[in-house]
């Protein structure tokens, strides 16, 4: 029926200038194929108990990878993974294993913080043990170096075998720097461990607040506690020791062993002045891990383009399949699965259907579509990172990605909300969809959260790709004002990242359906029209585009 419905609007004539329109009447009645019931389905499945939380390397996780696979070949998608099928396998090394006790000490006094209440640590080398062995403890405020902002927390001093002491976010009192409110990659957690491990310290400690982090200290112990994963370490990669943790609480009893008060060096941090403090502490602590190597893999399908020289270009959609597994340290009768069905079954499920919509319009795209169900997400945005590593084309022609990671469950809204709006061309068109379904555009509604780095779409953009990364809007139809806010916060406080988040006989997926519709309409404008995204000038990702331009530029004239 739906095939049926597109092949007849497709007898509508088109004008000339089709390409430049906002949508084709196949187009349209393409979207209405995305259903509310189809989402469900495909998110009981994803979501249920069978595949035990759906964790990098286990049974559940090959499940939803079967399942995916499977999917894009009823649609007839072709297989774009190496050797000719729908997966691109690879490996992850996974630690397990922390200190009961981290120690800080001076010259006359010792104090050890408690593991889980007071610090979450995690080893920083893929090795059998990790070890601080008296570890100078230096605040080294937020821990960034950013020329473009003439801004270095280092300030050349030697921290080789040290343990930083950082500050989570980015300084943010002034909105000509680092985007004032709205958190850059400069807040990132992982980027403060990169930079920690390339000046050479030995450790690194984030200082969590609830505020700074965009998360409750309940998701660091949630998301920290148990095995940690990564892609294969290279040999002549920096490394920590140790990545860790602290409260702000436990921060203040490790200052008492020093003349630093903690208030005192945020305010001084926020200066470009700033110079690293060291603390007259020492620390210590040393742990055995369980290493071990698993493979998992991104689930790949690929909807070739209809035109000879657009088909080399394409949009890739992303969508995350992996969530947390199982708890390890479950009571008896407790829920020990964490199903993951807002974060990510339902995003997977919306990649499902926007697929299916490309595969029943008379004709594909002038472009190529990628649909890409990517891992380990969860342990770090590993799959997407990997991917993008691992493309199958080269960055300077894929056109742009359009990234999904999470549903509206609570109905429809008046609004959008554009993660990284302002930051490429492709507001424009996302503008114009939006309106033409009666929905305003809205910027990242919490800027201070960094959404637009904590999604798969960063290790695209980092290549130069340009980016899509939205969700709905917080401005419900039927409900007061302030609805949508409160209901976002009760369900993080409740679910994010709970066993808890589970598919419910209660979720409403209309605004849902009008979101993956939102969805597959912007990829399928990007994917015929014939100047591709571009991000705007002076975007922190514009260099690398150009150079990946150039680089066809250059294998074009040999």
């Amino acid at each position: 029926m739906k095939r049926t419905l597109v092949l007849l609007a497709a007898l509508i004539p088109l004008p000339l200038a089709a390409q430049s329109q906002l949508t084709t009447p196949a187009e349209k009645t393409a979207a209405q194929s995305i259903e509310a019931e189809d989402l469900r389905a495909h998110i009981g499945f994803l979501a249920s108990d069978l595949l035990e939380g759906r964790g990098p390397g286990t049974r559940g996780d090959a499940l939803a990878q079967h399942y995916i696979a499977t999917q894009f070949q009823l649609l007839g998608l072709k297989p774009a993974g190496p050797n000719g099928g729908y997966l691109q396998p690879f490996e992850l090394v996974g630690m397990t294993g922390h200190p009961e006790t981290l120690t800080f000490s001076n010259a006359t006094e010792r104090m050890e913080l408690r593991f889980h209440d007071d610090f979450i640590a995690s080893s920083g080398v893929q090795a059998a043990e990790a070890v601080l062995q008296d570890s100078e403890l230096v605040f080294v405020g937020y821990g960034i170096q950013a020329p473009e902002y003439q801004w270095d927390d280092f300030k050349g001093m030697d921290l080789r075998g040290k343990t930083l002491l950082i500050l989570n976010n980015d300084p943010e009192d002034d909105p000509k720097l680092f985007g004032g409110k709205a958190r850059l990659r400069y807040g990132r957690w992982d980027y403060k461990y990169e930079q920690a491990a390339k000046v050479g310290a030995a450790g690194a400690i984030l200082l969590h607040t609830t505020p700074s982090a965009g998360y409750a200290w309940q998701v660091v112990q949630t998301s920290w506690s148990g095995e940690q994963v990564e892609l294969p370490a290279s040999e002549d990669t920096p490394r920590l020791q140790m990545k860790a943790w602290t409260t702000d609480e436990a921060t203040r009893r490790v200052l008492r062993l020093s003349e630093a008060d903690l208030d005192t060096l945020r305010t001084a941090a926020r200066s470009r002045d700033f110079r690293p403090v060291p603390l007259g502490v020492k620390v210590s602590t040393r742990f055995a891990n369980r290493v071990r190597r698993r493979s998992t893999a991104n689930v790949l399908g690929l909807l070739p383009g209809s035109d000879p020289r657009l088909s080399r270009e394409v949009v890739i959609y992303t969508a995350h399949h992996d969530h947390l597994g199982m708890k390890d340290d479950a009571k008896p009768g407790e829920d020990a699965i964490y199903n993951g069905a807002v974060d990510n079954a339902s995003g997977v499920a919306a990649m499902l259907e926007a697929a299916e919509a490309f595969t029943v319009l008379p004709k594909a795209p002038p472009r190529s579509i990628l649909f890409a169900a990517v891992a380990a997400e969860e342990q770090g945005l590993l799959g997407s990172q990997y991917l993008a590593e691992h493309l199958p084309f080269p960055a300077g022609r894929v056109a742009a990605n359009v990234n999904i990671d999470g549903l509206n469950i609570h109905g429809r809204t008046r609004d959008v909300t554009v993660i990284g709006l302002g930051k490429s061309s492709l507001d424009g068109p996302l503008t114009a969809l939006a309106r033409a379904q009666g929905r305003t555009i809205k910027a990242d509604q919490l800027p201070d959260r960094g959404f637009f780095y904590r999604s798969d779409q960063y290790n695209f953009a980092r290549l130069g790709i340009p980016a899509a990364y939205f969700s709905s809007g917080m401005d419900f139809i039927g409900r007061p004002p302030g609805w949508g806010k409160e209901r976002r916060e009760k369900w993080e406080a409740l679910h994010y990242h709970q066993p808890s988040d589970e598919l419910g006989p209660d979720w409403d997926f209309s605004g849902a359906v009008e979101d993956v519709r939102l969805f597959f309409l912007l990829g399928s404008h990007v994917a015929r029209t014939r100047e591709p995204p571009r991000w705007n000038k002076g975007d922190e990702f514009e260099a690398p585009r150009l150079q990946a331009l150039e680089a066809l530029r250059s294998e074009g004239a040999k």
